[in-house]
């Protein structure tokens, strides 16, 4: 079985697992359940095709249901939209005969640094494929990490929630944020599946890490498009700030991140102490 076929199989055997029978709307036939979720024939029933069709496609044979199907599968499985959009890129995926074509080089526009500078008390960053930061504020290098200072190869957010020394001291709900960016990871390989710097990010984190081996094996996905995160920053102490997602239009593998605080909170507060700290202690640098 390709690796392909075998990323679709695992995905789906554990995305039946997750399902709760009782909210299923299945009736009950009294035979007692050895393993957690959905049974096969179940999903098969809910999507309304044969046991057999549900069967092979959860082997990883090569099949290509139609978009009502993959819908109907879908909903029987309860995926949520990043769910459903990586059953798709899984189903829909390439041959791995195909010619592959090397991908570009991201670049950000020069208007697009200008921009980032403008958000002068707002952090804001750019993430571009398997989530190597592409550009960086004044503000965000003083909340996260001074991304430009780092090797090329290691300018990449999951390889510095998992492997750099401060993320799991900065984020008070660090469990989440590196699951949210396993579960991002593994979305982006389901749509490019046979980019080698994706899979050699990943080989690296599965060889380094145990909580990412641990997380990646579990299959899960997940869209960033808003949400929040708990630091504890060694300069101005506990904030929380919210963040909202933006793709470029002209390059939709380049996300702009902004991160904002509430009004009239300590994390205000704090942030508008760090701007402070941060235009001193760029003065300071460049003193140097």
């Amino acid at each position: 079985m390709s690796e392909v076929n075998r990323e679709l199989a695992d995905f789906l055997r554990r995305a039946r697992s997750q399902v709760d029978p009782s909210r299923a709307g299945l009736p009950a036939d009294g035979r007692v359940r050895r393993v957690p979720g959905l049974r096969r024939e179940e999903v098969a029933l809910l999507a309304g095709v044969s046991t057999d069709y549900y069967t092979r496609l959860e082997q990883g044979r090569r099949i290509t249901p139609s978009t009502g199907v993959v819908d109907s599968i879908a909903r029987a499985l309860d995926l949520d939209g990043a769910g459903r959009a990586h059953l798709g890129n899984l189903i829909g995926r390439r041959s791995a005969t195909a010619p592959r074509r090397a991908a570009p080089v991201q670049r950000v526009r020069p208007g697009l640094y200008q921009f980032l500078d403008a958000l002068d008390n707002q952090p804001a960053l750019i993430l571009g494929r398997r989530s190597d930061v592409l550009a960086t504020n004044r503000m965000s290098r003083a909340l996260f990490a001074d991304f430009d200072h780092f090797l090329p190869r290691d300018r990449n957010y999951a390889r510095w929630m998992f492997l750099g020394d401060e993320p799991r001291n900065l984020f008070l709900d660090w469990e989440m944020q590196a699951r949210a960016a396993v579960e991002s990871l593994r979305l982006e390989v389901g749509r490019d599946p046979d980019d080698r710097a994706t899979r050699a990010l990943v080989d690296d984190l599965i060889d380094q890490s145990d909580d990412f081996r641990q997380w990646w094996s579990q299959h899960r996905v997940y869209q960033r498009t808003h949400g929040s995160k708990r630091l504890r920053h060694p300069v101005v102490g506990d904030l929380t700030v919210e963040y909202e997602t933006l793709t470029l239009p002209d390059d939709p593998e380049q996300t702009l991140f902004v991160y904002t605080t509430e009004p009239g909170t300590s994390s205000r507060q704090a942030i508008n102490v760090l701007a402070s700290w941060s235009i001193s202690d760029d003065k300071l640098m460049r003193g140097r």
